[in-house]
């Protein structure tokens, strides 16, 4: 519930890792997330510091990233910040900032993609259901009903 939900774009850092584990499959790579700035004085952009995250993917999401994610692609990661701090014996602390990755895609600001569907085949083929009829009924015509309730009667003229 209390969660810090961040949207990351930058580029992958290091070739996805894929693995199959009971719990199903992960991959992990690393994000290089650098900052760019305009410099007044250079009237030019300039990078600024950069920032490296762990993104962490699971299931269909890690299958799809172990397929098509290169090293140097510019990507788009949405999901849940984690920083961690650690210490070993001997060496300093350190901290590091992982991501637990919910979507991802490629930045089409800056190249294209094909998008394809992944094909499952161990899911079962879903039932087909029917189409429902989405017509509405036409409400009932007050004049029509007025019509039949005073119709004359015949009469005959002799």
């Amino acid at each position: 519930m209390n969660e810090t939900i961040v949207c990351v774009v930058g580029n992958v850092a290091t070739q996805p890792v894929y693995r199959e584990s009971a719990a199903g499959p992960s991959a992990r790579f690393r994000l290089a997330v650098t900052a760019r700035y305009w410099d007044r004085e250079k009237s030019a952009w300039t990078d600024g510091h950069t920032n490296f995250f762990t993104v962490w993917t699971n299931r269909q999401l890690a299958v799809n990233v172990a397929a098509c994610v290169e090293v140097g692609q510019p990507v788009v990661v949405q999901g849940r910040l984690k920083v961690r701090t650690e210490t070993r014996e001997g060496q300093q602390p350190w901290a590091s900032a992982d991501i637990d990755a919910v979507a991802m895609g490629h930045d089409l600001t800056r190249g294209t993609a094909l998008f394809q569907r992944a094909v499952r085949p161990d899911a079962p083929p879903a039932a087909t259901r029917p189409e429902p009829n989405w017509e509405t009924p036409r409400p009932p015509d007050p004049r029509e009903e007025q019509t039949d309730q005073q119709a004359p009667d015949p009469v005959s003229v002799t």
